[in-house]
């Protein structure tokens, strides 16, 4: 809920604002270019084949609602930095669609995760051997109810999810004016519901798939460091770089959890730097984790490859102008 008290003076100077649109901007359009990729590919292959693999429909889910959450964090930031939302309905019709999209990312981003485990670790458990066998039957039904999860619990808060009030009386130091301050109230129960569902289940998930999948490769990795005759042995170099991968989407993944919490507490003042930061954050995550996922990928990386190479003829071309043989002809 609003109380709209006139429009909102920003409390960095315009320079700091016009930087940081700027640079939420670059990160946003840099993960749209990244995703709409991922999507393409995808959907050009579940097109050609009429079916794809389940790690292709995890990224194909995964990098849809990232492509929809960035172009609408675009849209937020251009609309937010220009003006005062003082329309309750529209206010909440945003923060709905941010809570659902981000939601979405997150229970994704898990779920490839935990497939990632599943399917590369090497437990000897029955329970995970049956799992092992079973997992990408029941990854698009697990997809699918992680939407209606994140749309149940988005919807919960489209009422009353906060309540924005400003102080008039807010007085500025070596003057006797006046301005205004305003502050953000969450409920604590529509808080607690949101970290539950929206942030904690699906980050739990992630980070113990995330470790115990590096603990798995760790422990194969030292077993073949023994076993080793001398040179470095190419599987041990591919073990060893999906460590680090893992270990970086763990990092992003974990940043990313705690600055969207803290951003939808409203920990930190509106315009405050640490709640900028937070908002830098949001955006990193989804486009640097994407382009990890596109470096990562044998497929992906081919195929991007491939269009850098097309797109580098194209402009040759177009830099070079006609052959003389088109111009002959013409």
């Amino acid at each position: 809920m609003i109380e709209p008290c006139g429009p909102l003076e920003d409390e960095l100077s315009p320079f700091h604002i016009i930087l940081i649109c700027m640079i939420i901007s670059t990160e946003c359009l840099m993960g749209v270019a990244a995703n709409g990729f991922i999507v393409a590919v995808n959907a050009a292959e579940w097109i050609r084949n009429k079916a794809v693999a389940t790690s292709g429909k995890i990224l194909f889910f995964l990098s849809a609602s990232r492509l929809v959450l960035q172009s609408f964090m675009m849209v937020e930031v251009t609309v937010s930095s220009t003006a005062h939302f003082d329309n309750g309905v529209v206010y909440n019709t945003l923060k709905v669609s941010f809570m659902f999209l981000n939601s979405c990312s997150l229970w994704f981003g898990a779920w490839l995760s935990f497939f990632y485990f599943v399917k590369i670790a090497d437990f000897s458990s029955s329970l995970f051997l049956k799992l092992k066998w079973r997992i990408a039957g029941w990854m698009p039904w697990l997809l699918w109810f992680s939407v209606l999860i994140s749309m149940g619990h988005s919807a919960l808060f489209f009422n009353d999810i906060d309540t924005i009030y400003c102080n008039t009386s807010f007085p500025i130091h070596f003057s006797n004016s006046t301005k205004k301050k305003y502050v953000t109230k969450t409920s604590v129960v529509n808080l607690a519901l949101f970290y539950n569902l929206g942030v904690f289940i699906p980050l739990t998930m992630f980070t113990l798939a995330a470790t115990l999948l590096i603990i798995s490769l760790k422990r194969h990795t030292l077993h073949m460091g023994n076993s080793a005759t001398g040179s470095r042995d190419p599987s041990m170099e591919a073990h060893l770089g999906a460590i680090k991968s893992i270990s970086y989407f763990l990092f992003l993944y974990i940043f990313n959890a705690v600055a969207l919490f803290l951003y939808m507490s409203h920990t930190f003042d509106v315009n405050s730097s640490w709640n900028m930061l937070c908002k830098i954050i949001m955006a990193a995550y989804p486009a640097g984790h994407s382009i990890l996922l596109i470096q990562d990928n044998p497929g992906l990386r081919r195929t991007w490859k491939r269009l850098q190479l097309r797109v580098h003829l194209y402009l040759k071309k177009q830099t070079l102008g006609p052959t003389p043989q088109a111009k002959h002809s013409t």
